[in-house]
């Protein structure tokens, strides 16, 4: 797919989510931009390796761009679980060097990874000599409470020299000990100089900046400083900020989808995963929930389509009711 203007292929990303970002949900965030970069959740090497490797890595192909995301350590085994992620048709191989969750560190990969550059270039050397798309790294700017540049200029600067040219970083350090994966995204301060700086000191890589970004207002102040920007949660939340990001940043003629023919297309979607595969229709419905937010009737309408008591009833007629609740509530409001 050609971009109208020439702008990188990280221009606009949303995070891998664990949990969240399955293939429901990249193809409903697909329905509200078509060149967004989309992330899976983190498939860890063992889980490829001696796991269902169709039902991790299965997706739709309008789903491209997409790039896979890979947890782990060994550098055979990322190179095997990368030739796979090729061979699925995957457009990036990414490596996870950012989560600290303390399952993840048990694990030893993730954020801990970063206090082993030498490491993590081998399994980027490996992985980039068993593929031909591109092999990324997402990680943060620090361990725990050492707020020290060099630390992440020399991480970046190792992994350059093993031919990695994508660096998406996550303007937190990760604190490995006493915060929650929640709190390591809350509490340590977002320091969004530290990747403008990587980005000076690396003007030849692509640097991508994550973490903390709401609004079309904000990604559009760090591209004037990074290659790109990546939303996890507030995409997630509120997905109709992205409604707009093709014509916004992508230089897009089309003109944004409408709410309700993304719900339509949705149902459609909804309907054939049911019919084909026997799969819950509430299981890609759980992904839009935030489609409505803002609007009057959101919460009505979420309560629709959350209503267990609907879940055998066909996807169409859930749309109907849930249109319905937001009219009645438009009706309510247009009398006060």
């Amino acid at each position: 797919m050609q971009l109208i203007q020439p702008f990188g292929p990280w221009r606009l990303c949303t995070a891998p989510m664990m949990d969240w970002t399955d293939r429901h949900c990249r193809h409903f965030h697909r329905l509200l931009s078509r060149h967004t970069r989309l992330y899976t959740e983190m498939v860890t090497t063992g889980a490829l390796l001696h796991g269902d490797v169709p039902r991790h890595l299965d997706f739709g192909e309008t789903e491209h761009p997409v790039a896979l995301q890979l947890g782990g350590s060994e550098p055979a085994d990322l190179a095997a679980c990368a030739k796979l992620g090729e061979r699925w048709g995957y457009d990036e191989i990414n490596l996870n060097c950012g989560c600290p969750s303390e399952r993840v560190q048990r694990g030893a990969f993730g954020a801990c990874l970063m206090a082993e550059p030498a490491l993590v270039a081998d399994c980027v050397k490996a992985m980039r000599d068993a593929v031909c798309v591109p092999v990324t790294i997402k990680h943060r700017i620090g361990l725990d409470r050492t707020e020290c540049y060099e630390f992440v200029r020399d991480f970046v600067g190792t992994l350059a020299d093993a031919g990695c040219e994508v660096f998406i970083v996550h303007a937190r350090n990760a604190w490995l000990a006493g915060l929650s994966p929640k709190g390591n995204r809350e509490v340590p301060p977002l320091r969004y100089e530290v990747v403008h700086r990587l980005k000076r000191d690396f003007p030849a890589l692509t640097i991508v900046l994550n973490g903390g970004i709401t609004s079309n207002a904000q990604i559009a102040e760090q591209l004037l400083h990074v290659d790109g920007v990546m939303l996890g949660r507030e995409a997630y939340h509120h997905p109709w900020l992205m409604a707009d990001w093709d014509e916004r940043f992508f230089g897009d003629a089309v003109r944004p989808p409408e709410r309700g023919a993304v719900e339509a297309a949705m149902v459609v979607y909804m309907t054939h995963r049911q019919q084909d595969h026997a799969e819950p229709w509430s299981r890609s419905a759980r992904h839009m929930m935030g489609l409505w937010n803002g609007t009057p009737g959101a919460r009505r309408w979420r309560q629709v389509w959350s209503d267990h008591q609907l879940k055998d009833r066909a996807p169409l007629e859930v749309q109907q009711r849930a249109g319905a609740a937001l009219l009645q509530t438009l009706a309510e409001t247009s009398t006060t």
